[in-house]
C-alpha cells in the first residue's frame, strides 16, 4: 500500500508511504491510476512518510500533471520531496537552483546539516593535527637515520626560492614605491618629508617584506604542493610508495617543507633589499632627497630588532604554507574536481594562516615592546 486516499466532497487528501522505487513501478502506477479526479477541486498530499527515488518522483510528477490538467489545485503538507524538486528542475532546465535554501527552511534538515558541518569541521581539525604529528615523527626518524634527502631538498629550494625571485622582487619594488608615494603625499602637508624614509624602512623590514613574500609563495608554491601530491594520489603513486614500504611523508612532504623553510627567509631578504631600493629611488625622484641622506636616515630609523622581527616570521610562515599545501594534496580522492577544489583550499588556508599568525606576532611584539 503506497497511497492512502480520503475524500471529502470536492477535496482529496492523499498520504504517501513506503518505498517509491523502480522495483515497485507497476504497483505504484496502478494505485495512482485508480484515483478519480472527477469533481475534485483541491488535492492535499502528505509525502513525509514516502521514500522516493527518481522513478517514484517521475510517477508522482505525472500524477500531479494529470490532477492539474483536470482542474484540481495541488498542495503539499510540509515540504515537497527533494527528488520531486530535482525532477522539476531537470524538466525545466533549471539545474542550478540552490537546494541549500530549501534545506535550511526545514528545521529538521537545518539541524542535520549543521551537525554534519560541525562533524566535518572537527574531523578536519583532528586530521590536521594528526598530519602535523606524522610530519614530526617522520622528521625525527629521518634525522636519526640521516635520511633527510638533500638532493630533493635542494630541488625544492630551487623550485620555491630561485624561480620565485623575479616576481617577489617586482612586487616588493612596487609595494615600496606605493608606500613611499602615499606617505610622501600625506607627510608633505606637515613638512615632514624625511619621515617617509622611516615609514618605508620600518614597514618593509617588519611587515610588508615577509608578509607579501609569504602570500606570493602561498599562491605559487602552496598550490603546486597540493596539485603535485594530489595528482599522485589520483594516479595511486602514493599507495604504491606505501606498498613497497616507503613512508610518503618522509619522501614527499619533508623535502618540500624543509626546502620552503630554507627558501622563504632568503626570499624575504631579497624582498627587503628591493623594497628599500624602491623606496630610496622614489624619495630621490619625488622629494629630491639624495641617496646618501636616504641611507643615513634609514640607518637611524632601523632599530637593532627591526630586521630580525621580520625575518624570524619567515620559517614559521613557510611551515604553515607547506603543511597546508601537502595536507590538502594528501586529501585528494576520486576525481580531478576534488583536486581543483583542494588546490584552491590549500591557497586560501595558507594565506589565512599566514595573516592570522602575523597578527598574533604583531600583538606579541607589542607586548614585548620589540
Amino acid at each position: 500500500m503506497y497511497l492512502t486516499a480520503r475524500r471529502n466532497a470536492d477535496e482529496l487528501k492523499l498520504e504517501l508511504s513506503g518505498e517509491w522505487r523502480a522495483l515497485r513501478f507497476t504497483d505504484i502506477e496502478a494505485e495512482l491510476d485508480s484515483v478519480d479526479f472527477a469533481g475534485l477541486h483541491r488535492i492535499s498530499i502528505a509525502a513525509a512518510q514516502a521514500q522516493l527515488d527518481l522513478t517514484g518522483a517521475w510517477l508522482l510528477r505525472d500524477f500531479l500533471e494529470r490532477a492539474r490538467a483536470a482542474g484540481a489545485i495541488v498542495q503539499f503538507q510540509g515540504l515537497e520531496p527533494a527528488t520531486l524538486a530535482l525532477v522539476e528542475r531537470c524538466k525545466t532546465g533549471d539545474i542550478t537552483a540552490n537546494t541549500h535554501v530549501i534545506e535550511w527552511l526545514d528545521p529538521e534538515r537545518a539541524v542535520e546539516s549543521l551537525g554534519r558541518r560541525a562533524v566535518r569541521g572537527a574531523q578536519d581539525i583532528t586530521g590536521g593535527v594528526s598530519f602535523v604529528g606524522r610530519i614530526s615523527v617522520a622528521f625525527m626518524r629521518a634525522l636519526r637515520h640521516l635520511r633527510l634527502r638533500p638532493v630533493s631538498i635542494a630541488r625544492h629550494v630551487y623550485d620555491t626560492g630561485a624561480t620565485a625571485v623575479p616576481i617577489v622582487a617586482l612586487i616588493a619594488f612596487l609595494i615600496s614605491v606605493i608606500l613611499a608615494y602615499m606617505g610622501a603625499q600625506q607627510l608633505r602637508k606637515f613638512g615632514a618629508d624625511i619621515f617617509v624614509v622611516d615609514l618605508v624602512t620600518v614597514g618593509v623590514l617588519r611587515e610588508l617584506g615577509v608578509l607579501l613574500t609569504a602570500i606570493i609563495v602561498a599562491g605559487r608554491s602552496g598550490s603546486a604542493f597540493a596539485a603535485e601530491i594530489g595528482a599522485m594520489q589520483l594516479n595511486e603513486e602514493i599507495d604504491a610508495l606505501s606498498a613497497i614500504g616507503v613512508d610518503p611523508i618522509e619522501v614527499l612532504v619533508l623535502p618540500r617543507l624543509l626546502g620552503l623553510v630554507i627558501a622563504l627567509p632568503l626570499l624575504t631578504l631579497v624582498a627587503d633589499i628591493i623594497g628599500l631600493v624602491g623606496g630610496g629611488l622614489l624619495c630621490h625622484a619625488l622629494l629630491d632627497m639624495p641617496l646618501v641622506q636616504y641611507l643615513h636616515r634609514a640607518q637611524g630609523a632601523i632599530a637593532s630588532t627591526t630586521f630580525w622581527v621580520g625575518v624570524v616570521k619567515a620559517p614559521i610562515f613557510a611551515c604553515l604554507i607547506a603543511i597546508s599545501g601537502c595536507y590538502c594534496g594528501m586529501r585528494v580522492r576520486d576525481s580531478s574536481r576534488e583536486l581543483g577544489r583542494l588546490t584552491t583550499l590549500a591557497v586560501v588556508q595558507s594565506i589565512f594562516f599566514v595573516i592570522l599568525v602575523d597578527a598574533l606576532f604583531a600583538v606579541l611584539f607589542m607586548e614585548l615592546d620589540i
